[in-house]
């Protein structure tokens, strides 16, 4: 069974999704692929992983960089996991590019090159937005480009860490992951 709760940020409501025991989603309202991982049959309810994550969320909204991240728990390709692995070790108010992800996972695969378009499919498709933060990828030349939760709330996600100013976009580039 799969549960569900809300969170109410300062960017919108947010719905959170649970196995009971592990995060298993963390959507803006509406965002494409909005619960794409989220069973027809799940119920609203107050769970302890819940009340973790919304912790968290406090914690990361009211600018602190939260101690600690929520048990989780997704299910998809092997390699839409792993790029979202590689996500979740992006430092908070640093960005990467979808071509230095692609690199990481010629690496990790043994292979010269990956397509940062593939890539680029599975940062979109991450069911953990926030806390596996695909916010921080960038395209190459620094533009913000894609984000299943809306530009503006990328631009306002990275303008919250510091790594976005309307005058003037430097991408701070993170040496992680």
């Amino acid at each position: 069974m799969q549960y569900t709760d809300k969170y109410r940020s300062p960017l919108g409501e947010i719905t959170l999704a649970s196995d009971g025991d592990h995060l298993t989603g963390l959507w803006f309202d509406g965002q494409k692929y909005f619960a794409a991982t989220l069973s027809a049959e799940h119920q609203e309810r107050e769970l302890p992983i819940f009340e973790l994550t919304k912790e968290w969320l406090d914690s990361y909204f009211m600018g602190k960089i939260p101690s600690f991240t929520p048990p989780i728990h997704l299910e998809d390709t092997p390699f839409r996991l792993a790029v979202w692995d590689l996500l979740s070790k992006i430092p908070y108010g640093e960005v990467v590019t979808y071509g230095e992800l692609a690199q990481k996972m010629a690496v990790l695969h043994n292979r010269e090159r990956m397509s940062a378009q593939a890539v680029g499919g599975a940062v979109g498709h991450n069911a953990i937005s926030i806390i596996i933060p695909c916010h921080r990828v960038v395209g190459a030349n620094g533009s913000l480009t894609g984000y299943a939760g809306g530009i503006d709330k990328k631009i306002k996600l990275l303008t919250h860490e510091g790594a976005y100013s309307e005058s003037f976009f430097v991408p701070k580039k993170s040496t992680a992951p």
